[in-house]
């Protein structure tokens, strides 16, 4: 299984998408637009981090077998994003 970002769910398929550690590493659980330099690039709560994936539906439908409305998109980051490590213990 590949690895994803353990906040927005964004598949990790090579480094250039991981971010990085305060001492400059590749994080192995973030990818860089949720993670830089050792910390979050953004102080979303979850909700926010749906509404800002939302955002990419479109790019996300064109390259998937699965075609998500809005709403559908919403319901499935709502139960997903739960399971991710940044909001598991929300």
């Amino acid at each position: 299984m590949d690895k994803i970002c353990q906040s927005c769910g964004m598949p990790l398929t090579n480094d250039n998408e991981r971010g990085s550690n305060s001492d400059g590493s590749l994080n192995e659980e973030y990818c860089i637009y949720c993670f830089n330099n050792g910390e979050f690039t953004n102080d979303f709560s979850m909700e926010e981090m749906i509404e800002h994936n939302l955002n990419f539906l479109e790019e996300f439908n064109k390259d998937s077998n699965v075609k998500f409305t809005e709403k559908e998109a919403r319901k499935e980051m709502l139960d997903f994003l739960p399971t991710l490590k940044r909001w598991s213990n929300i």
